[in-house]
């Protein structure tokens, strides 16, 4: 590989602002090779290397003060079989932009979580997962990866070829190898239909199992200092399509749940007492509406107002009465919180370290507006649901270690014995991965 490929060393920082890397060196390799020298010259040169999508992960899980590895070169299509149903795409390529082509080809996944801004690798590498009843994160539809390992070999795996291999590699937090490309399962294009409705807590956590149970794709934000909920039911649909009008889906989209609510979260920040006053006018502002539109056009949505995050997956009947603990917690504490509360759902999975592996799983996520001091709800929410056996998501602010980690994680082992196979030497270490999977 060339200097051509190299950049000078910069500073990186994460989505929210939260997390800062000052790399060695930035590198952009344009090749499967050229990433292998890559790899090769850090490990020569005693630096370790990591690599970074768009930094919408909340956890330092990309940070390096070595070889900062970018994909902006490695983002292309690689093919489309429609005998086997599947696509494979590069590592770097942002799922927006494999949205659109699969739609192009009449095509889709057949889940997706609430925004498409990441790269692919991104995304499956921290367990990225939108909500569903029968259909699960990202990562359970892959169906082979490709990666670069420590000592440069090209690695490909899936179900049948190097299987143990796989079952971690689809969450890897870039433990295990630099990923090059992904192979995902793929379904005709298919419509869905999305009712959103205000619901009451008391009513949304009573009914909890019934509304899991009766939609494909069930999800609910609970505003803090309210007893008020906005409820999303997505199913499929036989059409026709009936996309938002571009009037209201703006007023509703970006007005309301963009610029209104930066200025809302501006205001809170500097006038903490004028919160739950706010919380009030916020819950009541989103109206009833149902769409039909295909699906990444009915699971994503815009997300402008930045903000730091922590979340929880729990097993899925601990959900409703983890969070009524949250919601009291909330309502005898001085805090005062000015994003909603979101929960999710997921069947059970067979990867390593998915939030749902071996169990099916409830997410209860929280957040802050950016700049807003968290430690104090964040310390708090946590302890709730570590109380549950509650996993942290791996790109979401969390304090868990290797210790508790193992003990919430059945095939913990079978990850870290992976790893101390493929890089014996730690190539892709960092401080997050030593306390999350110790050394």
């Amino acid at each position: 590989m060339t200097d051509t490929y190299a950049r000078t060393a910069n500073t990186w920082r994460n989505w929210a602002g939260n997390v800062t890397a000052r790399p060695a060196r930035v590198e952009s390799p344009a090749s499967v090779d050229e990433l292998a020298d890559v790899l090769r010259r850090a490990s020569e040169e005693g630096l370790t290397v990591k690599p970074v999508g768009t930094g919408h992960s909340f956890t330092a899980t990309a940070a390096t003060d070595g070889v900062l590895i970018r994909p902006d070169l490695l983002t292309g299509i690689r093919s489309v079989d429609r005998r086997a149903m599947t696509v494979t795409v590069e590592a770097g390529a942002p799922l927006k932009r494999l949205n659109a082509v699969l739609a192009r080809e009449g095509l889709s996944l057949t889940n997706m979580g609430d925004i498409m801004e990441q790269t692919v690798a991104g995304a499956v590498s921290t367990g990225t997962h939108g909500t569903g009843r029968d259909s699960a994160s990202v990562s359970a539809q892959i169906r082979a990866l490709e990666m670069v390992t420590a000592d440069g070999t090209v690695l490909r795996c899936s179900a049948d070829e190097h299987p143990d291999v796989f079952a971690a590699a689809r969450i890897g937090l870039g433990a295990l190898g630099v990923i090059t490309a992904v192979t995902f399962a793929v379904e005709p294009v298919f419509l869905l239909t999305a009712r959103e409705e205000p619901m009451t807590f008391d009513r949304v956590t009573a009914e909890f199992d019934e509304l899991v149970a009766e939609n494909e794709h069930f999800e609910f934000y609970w505003f803090p200092h309210t007893g008020n909920c906005n409820t999303k039911r997505n199913n499929r649909s036989a059409g026709p399509t009936a996309p938002p009008g571009r009037v209201s889906g703006w007023i509703e989209d970006e007005l309301l749940s963009n610029g209104i609510f930066q200025v809302a979260c501006s205001l809170g920040r500097a006038v903490p007492g004028a919160i739950p006053s706010i919380a009030r006018i916020s819950s009541r502002a989103l109206s009833a509406r149902t769409y039909t539109d295909i699906p990444y056009k009915v699971f994503t949505s815009p997300r402008r107002v930045r903000f730091v995050e922590m979340e929880y997956a729990l097993p899925r009947e601990a959900a409703v009465e983890a969070l009524r603990e949250l919601k009291a917690m909330v309502e005898r504490s001085p805090l005062r919180i000015s994003f909603p509360v979101e929960v999710r759902t997921a069947p059970a999975d067979d990867i390593a370290l998915s939030t749902a592996s071996g169990r099916e799983s409830a997410y209860i996520a929280v957040h802050l507006y950016r700049g807003t001091p968290y430690q104090a709800y964040f310390t708090a929410v946590e302890r709730i649901m570590t109380g549950y056996d509650g996993r942290p998501h791996w790109g979401k602010i969390h304090t868990r270690d290797a210790g508790y980690l193992a003990g919430s994680y059945p095939r913990f082992g079978e990850f870290t014995a992976v790893r101390d196979r493929l890089d014996p030497d730690r190539l892709f270490a960092n401080d997050y991965l030593r306390r999350v999977l110790g050394d």
